[in-house]
């Protein structure tokens, strides 16, 4: 029973993993004012019948700290391209010379700089709900197996290291959350 229990912590920690690694993919997709080929994850174009993302048919680069230029292999995937870049609502309208297309990342207005702030905060609360999820769903787990034959000083020692183990996620949480906003409020 140890040794289940044991495994089921693991597989706790590992769905909470999967909550910070989702946190940190959502983070890289907001934009802080630099240019990166991050922000077109999740943007995907139609390839001959087959959803793709755009780096698998074109090379995406960074130019400078404000231009990402996206050279696709084939030219006729450049409207393609565009039209999905436009339809993705990213802030940013792509220009099309023919030969590649050009994202030029505007400054960030204070303004705008708070609106993101606050939009980080939200995807860092959804992040800490999950963790409580998994949290309520592990303590409920225990204590079922406690009516299994697990002892009872076994499974409260199990809730307190599911609570030891959410705490520290929590604090990984608030640690991205502290590190993007920086990266935002920084001109």
């Amino acid at each position: 029973m140890e040794d289940k229990l044991k495994r089921y912590l693991d597989e706790v920690k590992g769905h909470m993993d999967k909550s910070i690694l989702h946190l940190e993919e959502e983070l890289v997709k907001v934009r802080a004012g630099k240019a990166t080929p991050a922000m077109l994850h999740g943007i995907t174009v139609d390839y001959y019948g087959t959803q793709s993302p755009i780096n698998q048919v074109a090379n995406v680069n960074t130019q400078d700290a404000r231009t990402m230029v996206i050279q696709p292999w084939e030219k006729s995937m450049l409207h393609v391209i565009e039209k999905a870049i436009l339809a993705a609502n990213i802030g940013v309208t792509p220009q099309n010379d023919g030969e590649l297309i050009r994202l030029v990342i505007p400054p960030l207005t204070e303004e705008r700089r708070a609106s993101l702030v606050k939009g980080v905060k939200s995807l860092g609360e959804q992040a800490k709900v999950s963790l409580r999820n998994i949290r309520r769903d592990a303590i409920e787990h225990i204590k079922k197996m406690q009516k299994d034959g697990l002892s009872e000083d076994s499974a409260k020692d199990a809730e307190h290291e599911v609570q030891t183990i959410t705490d520290t996620y929590t604090k990984t949480v608030d640690k991205h959350l502290e590190a993007k906003e920086k990266d935002i409020m920084t001109v």
